[in-house]
């Protein structure tokens, strides 16, 4: 990345509003670009992976090929993290909203998973990678739900970097799942009312176990969360970089982790702490 590419992602991260992506410029040329210091590599990225469409859109391309090249995009950024060195990474594949999409596209997106999942997998596993899905299996078609459970029993036990995927994911739903399996056990007498807490809340959403992000990153120039990870993100740090996501690229990660170890994070106090 050159200094004035550099320079524009940071600006856009500053920006109380950025200017709309420049869809024609990637994020970087290409060159090698080395990693941040350990120190300021957050331990858990989100990612929400946005403007496939309007990348393709923009080159008078159908809105598949932004879809397609959107998968370059996310094998460029699950390699890039793993070399950083960032432990979790979550990335927002498929809404629990993104069904209400042309029924074309919402078939090649499905087309596009199953391809990753059977071609990636053993590269992710070889590479040490955990897979773990969150969203809602079972409205999804048999085969789908099965590449998903393979996923993550292959690479159960790997210990290098966390790739989570959000598929027919919502993040309100899996709050109200997770208050309902709270009160069914109220109900039957195994949880006092008084010890509903915070942690017990966490406990049952469907990443317990995994620390929550501390650097949400979304593409496209938009700033909204798109109902992302809303319990989870509660203290997280947020960059918004102004290129679509087929332009994602090491130099990009890299560029929203600088931002964000330029950030004080509080946590609700006055002195500046690097976890909760």
């Amino acid at each position: 990345m050159s200094p004035e590419q550099a320079m524009t992602l940071r600006a856009a991260s500053d920006a109380a509003v950025p200017g709309r992506p420049s869809p024609a410029t990637p994020a970087s040329a290409g060159q090698p670009t080395p990693a941040p210091a350990g120190q300021c590599v957050p331990v858990h990225v989100g990612v929400i992976m946005d403007g496939n469409g309007r990348w393709a859109t923009s080159r008078k391309l159908p809105r598949v090929e932004g879809h397609r090249r959107g998968v370059e995009a996310l094998r460029r950024c699950v390699r890039a993290a793993r070399e950083i060195g960032i432990r979790f990474l979550t990335i927002y594949s498929f809404s629990a909203e993104n069904w209400s999409r042309p029924v074309t596209e919402v078939t090649e997106l499905m087309r596009l998973l199953k391809f990753f999942l059977r071609h990636d997998l053993a590269e992710l596993n070889s590479a040490n990678v955990r897979v773990k899905v969150i969203g809602e299996r079972a409205a999804l078609a048999p085969d789908i739900r099965q590449l998903l459970d393979d996923a993550e029993a292959l690479t159960c036990t790997n210990t290098g970097l966390t790739l989570v995927v959000a598929f027919n994911y919502g993040a309100r739903q899996e709050i109200a799942s997770a208050v309902a399996r709270i009160a069914a056990d109220v109900a039957a007498g195994l949880v006092k009312p008084e010890d509903v807490d915070v942690a017990m809340i966490s406990q049952r959403l469907e990443t317990a176990g995994i620390p929550d992000p501390d650097l949400i990153v979304r593409t496209s120039g938009e700033q909204r969360l798109s109902n992302f990870l809303l319990w989870q993100a509660a203290y997280s740090e947020f960059v918004f970089l102004p290129i679509y996501w087929p332009d994602f690229d090491k130099a990009a990660l890299i560029a929203a982790i600088d931002e964000y170890a330029r950030r004080d994070r509080r946590f609700g106090g006055v002195t500046p702490r690097p976890g909760p």
